[in-house]
């Protein structure tokens, strides 16, 4: 048998179809269930459950009353009725990468030439992103040995990641080869890892308007860089590595000047947005779906060994040079504007500015997550989204 290339086509029907998938808006809108209990389940395919969707259980599984918007063929609508649960509440969206980033895929047969379901994966992300990085190698000469040596010459987004971070992490104290089994073994322990890493290259392209394409995430950007080694020194933390987690986070603190504790808690489908100047503590947890801009700090107020950092909800936007001090709790879908000093509890849904913080409005919508739209307040679309209550003594 043969199989599919899944590797794009530049202005073809599949890179439209990939194109669409991972900018898709509802990205982070649908929560995906696995076929069985097992961590290592492939998620099924990609059908997409539009706005007005309603999912109704029966004894016989999943019934949708549907319209679908399809990122696939109709053939994999039959995995789907044990994936798809549809548009919950805000309160219970699960941000993790849905089905139509990382699917089932193809084989063609070369008896019947037809094409036939396989339990091989269909990575978008990566196939989206190796077809981005050839036609930047065909544009610019100079970088073809770059590209394909960080790019398109490994089989897999975990391979390539693996490859580049170790050589920006490496020092005379640990080779490149080292670092590289460490993160290679962090992905194979942790499937959450692998969601994890798509559900924030997509956040940056998604939400920063001067991200162009995938590889300019994988490659450059070090906030992008940054919250991924982290992720692997949080896996060694956990595992009790905790010296060699703290290599980590000190080669990232060097190398990206950004602080992230190995034990802080981070959620899926986050931006470091330019990262300068980040610093996030031991007991911090930053929610699902977050933007953070440069210079902010989720810092601490209190003795060692104590819950001393602060809770940011999921969709919230916190503004460069924002300070969040204590343990303290930042409702979902807040925004903290630049140059803020939180000290107290912000409820869900409402704006805050000034030194110290005070709330001058809340969001019209109360599913509103300001982390997506990345609309700083005076600016047109902030302004038609809030209801301001005036800022007088800021």
């Amino acid at each position: 048998r043969t199989r599919t290339r899944h590797l794009l086509t530049l202005g073809g029907e599949e890179s439209v179809r990939l194109t669409k998938a991972v900018w898709d808006k509802g990205h982070f809108d649908q929560k995906d269930k696995r076929t069985n209990g097992s961590a290592d389940t492939i998620l099924p395919s990609a059908i997409e459950v539009s706005e007005k969707a309603t999912i109704i259980g029966a004894a016989d599984g999943i019934n949708i009353d549907k319209q679908f918007v399809s990122a696939g063929d109709e053939k994999y609508a039959k995995h789907d009725k044990q994936s798809i649960i549809g548009v919950t509440t805000y309160e219970q969206i699960d941000l993790s990468v849905p089905s139509s980033v990382y699917s089932l895929g193809s084989y063609t047969s070369n008896n019947t030439n037809a094409e036939i379901e396989s339990s091989e994966p269909i990575d978008l992300v990566w196939d989206l992103m190796r077809s981005e990085a050839q036609t930047e190698a065909e544009r610019e000469p100079l970088l073809v040995s770059f590209l394909y040596s960080t790019i398109l010459n490994h089989p897999t987004l975990e391979s390539a990641l693996s490859f580049h971070l170790a050589n920006r992490l490496s020092s005379p104290a640990m080779l490149s080869t080292q670092i590289m089994s460490l993160i290679r073994e962090a992905f194979d322990a942790d499937p959450e890892f692998r969601r994890n890493l798509r559900a924030d290259i997509l956040a940056v392209r998604d939400r920063d308007p001067a991200c162009t394409c995938l590889p300019d995430v994988f490659l450059y950007f070090k906030g992008f860089h940054a919250l991924q080694t982290y992720r692997v020194a949080h896996y060694l933390w956990k595992s009790g590595r905790r010296i060699l987690a703290h290599y980590l986070q000190s080669q990232v603190s060097q190398n990206f000047q950004i602080d992230i504790h190995p034990n802080a808690t981070l959620g899926s489908g986050i931006m470091l947005d330019h990262g300068t100047g980040i610093v996030i503590g031991e007991t911090a947890h930053l929610g699902h779906n977050c933007s953070v801009l440069h210079h902010v700090t989720l810092g601490g107020s209190g003795k060692k060994g104590v819950d001393r950092h602060p809770k940011v909800g999921n969709g919230v936007l916190l503004g460069a040079g924002a300070s969040v001090l204590g343990n303290i709790k930042i409702g979902d879908g807040c925004q903290v504007g630049a140059g803020t000093l939180v000290i107290e509890d912000l409820p869900p849904g409402v704006v805050a500015v000034g030194v110290p913080a005070k709330i001058i409005g809340k969001f019209v919508d109360i599913t509103a997550q300001p982390s997506i739209g990345m609309n700083q307040l005076g600016s047109k679309e902030a302004d038609e989204n809030i209801i301001m209550y005036g800022m007088d003594g800021i």
